[in-house]
């Protein structure tokens, strides 16, 4: 069996790297903590054999290496075993110890304070710097998202990284492609973290602890049915009629119309109302198993 320590192992330097390997580790899975320069440093003085993994988009814990406690403390939900309930998110006030229940906010501005909130870590615009600093598997942080964030976002990295090594004009010029993919998941604003420098006051969201959510997913295809109908265990509801997007493999994405919808007993239906309803929709040509959907929602501004 492969061996890979987690970041939560705080591997912030070579003899680290190297201790792991002694043990029999294939692969060490490097702290959020570190600069590209660093890790580059970290590539030169371990053996050619150990690969480097690197956290490169998602949620920034405020804890080193991913080791806050508030979660368990709080809600018995351990963030160590993946399922964190971000209380670094959370709106908090200040109590002076000698006068409990006097609570005093920490201003800000008029919208309160969010002290440990992190903006998300976003490198799909550095690959060239993620690839000459010598990291082998680049590490997209899923626990607790949707399927259609974790197919977005992967999706947007590996025709990023296929891009720059079939050419780099090409990753160059497909840039403004990646950042909107990558916008069509849910997220917060987006900061590079640590790997540029050790991260100022920019890196913080104060006013606010809502994620932008632009498309809502609908739910994965399943087997064909006759007639061009789709078994599909919905997740959000839609409607006859309703213009969808259907997400490809390999990067395309199409804008297909709700032709129908029946029920398991092929009842027609006009829209599918009850979560993780088990439907047949048709949208036509194009569609194949395993096809993720979702429909863009308008915001307001």
């Amino acid at each position: 069996m492969e061996l890979h320590i987690s970041t939560q192992a705080n591997n912030v330097n070579y003899a680290t790297y190297r201790f792991w390997h002694r043990l029999g580790a294939k692969r060490v899975v490097s702290a959020r903590e570190l600069s590209l320069d660093e890790i580059k440093q970290i590539r030169d003085n371990i053996p050619e054999d150990l690969e480097i993994e690197t956290f490169v988009h998602g949620a920034m814990c405020m804890a080193h290496s991913g080791r806050c406690l508030l979660s368990n403390y709080f809600t018995g939900r351990d963030a160590n075993r993946g399922a964190c309930t971000h209380p670094c998110r959370w709106k908090y006030y200040l109590v002076e110890e000698t006068r409990p229940g006097e609570y005093l906010p920490v201003e800000e501005n008029e919208r309160g304070t969010y002290i440990f909130n992190s903006k998300d870590l976003c490198m799909i615009e550095y690959i060239p710097h993620l690839v000459d600093a010598g990291i082998n598997s680049l590490k997209v942080e899923g626990r607790m998202k949707t399927a259609l964030y974790v197919a977005s976002v992967a999706r947007t990295y590996r025709k990023a990284i296929d891009d720059f090594f079939e050419n780099p004009a090409l990753y160059e010029k497909n840039i403004p492609y990646y950042k909107e993919e990558i916008s069509k998941c849910t997220y917060r604003q987006f900061t590079t973290g640590f790997f540029f420098g050790k991260p100022d006051s920019d890196a913080q969201i104060y006013d606010n602890n809502t994620y932008v959510k632009e498309y809502t997913y609908l739910g994965i295809i399943g087997e064909k049915k006759e007639e061009g109908y789709y078994r599909l265990e919905q997740r959000n509801k839609f409607s006859v009629g309703d213009e969808i997007e259907v997400m490809k493999p390999d990067g395309r994405n199409l804008l297909l119309t709700v032709k129908g919808i029946r029920d398991e007993n092929g009842t027609e239906m006009e829209s599918c109302p009850h979560p993780k309803q088990v439907i047949y929709v048709n949208l036509g040509d194009g569609l194949e198993e395993n096809d993720i959907l979702r429909r863009k929602e308008e915001i307001n501004k």
